[in-house]
């Protein structure tokens, strides 16, 4: 069984955590915060950019993982696992601004609609609809 898009995906994925509780841990030195977040906005937002991500991203890669092992693999899915994780990244990013700007709507914009989509396909795919 070949699962090349969802070993990438995975590793990409953990490599975002990776960025993004570095990001955390950069905050909270600044901060001068050992433990939870002391209401420190900047630590705020990037302690909740890491839990977004976290949130999102095991069902996606579940579905990627389960739709490339029935056959429903390809660039299609792909495209899709790359969206998501870009628009994970541009979140994570995005969660830095004091208001919900362009980065965080695209972030929001590429997660929700590739899930969507795989969760679509994979309902499709359960039911032998495609």
């Amino acid at each position: 069984m070949n699962l090349h898009i969802t070993l990438v995906s995975a590793a990409i994925a953990a490599l975002i955590n990776l960025w993004l509780a570095m990001r955390c841990g950069k905050a909270r030195f600044d901060a001068g915060m050992m433990h939870g977040d002391g209401g420190n906005p900047a630590l705020i937002k990037r302690m909740r950019a890491q839990a977004n991500f976290i949130e999102y991203t095991p069902l996606v890669l579940i579905l990627v993982g389960a739709l490339e092992m029935t056959g429903h693999g390809g660039w299609p899915l792909a495209l899709a696992a790359f969206a998501f994780l870009l628009g994970r990244i541009a979140h994570g990013l995005g969660m830095d601004a004091d208001e919900a700007g362009a980065l965080r709507k695209a972030g929001m914009f590429l997660t929700f609609v590739p899930t969507l989509g795989l969760v679509v396909t994979a309902l499709l795919a359960a039911f032998d609809l495609i």
